[in-house]
Order: structure tokens, then sequence, then C-alpha cells
């Protein structure tokens, strides 16, 4: 899978996990040159708490266009540090 904004690939990965329609990348398959973090956290019930990253590409921002779970809930183990995303942001099929 792959993850595009602005043209540029800003995250590849052959292992992504899929959770409630979303593909969430690895964290070391994302390129961090395109990601700043962002004060916005959301709370998920059986996810926990999430927080989010600017897409930067060629000077444009996505606010909040990624996101993640640092220390999620027992159910969610599996995605932790793993990158989604939202906002225009393009994944699919390498």
């Amino acid at each position: 899978m792959r993850a595009t904004w602005d043209n540029v690939d800003i995250a590849e990965s052959e292992k992504t996990v899929v959770v409630e329609g979303n593909h969430y990348f690895p964290p070391e398959t994302i390129n961090k040159d395109y990601f700043q973090e962002s004060s916005k956290h959301t709370s998920c019930p059986w996810k926990g708490e999430a927080s989010y990253y600017d897409v930067v590409v060629n000077g444009q921002v996505n606010k909040d266009a990624a996101w993640y779970y640092p220390d999620p809930k027992d159910a969610a183990a599996e995605i932790k540090n793993h990158v989604a995303f939202w906002r225009g942001v393009k994944v699919g099929d390498s």
C-alpha cells in the first residue's frame, strides 16, 4: 500500500493493518520528512487517544491529515504507533 499527497509518496508498506476500513502503516514505513507533530488529540472508546500529524509537502500543509495511537487500549494493540490518513491523502495499492 502507498499513501500519497500532493503527488508525493509519504508512506509505503507491504504490511498495513486495516481497522474500520483505514490502512494503518507501520511507523518505520512513513517518510518522516513530511510529518510534523500536531497538537490535536481525539478519543476513541475502544482504541484510546489518537495523536495527529500535519502532512507537509512542497510547502503545503495538510493539517491533522494523519493520526496514530501512541498508547492504544488492549483491543487496538496491533496498531500502536501505526499511522492512518484522511483529508485527501490517497491510499491505495502500490
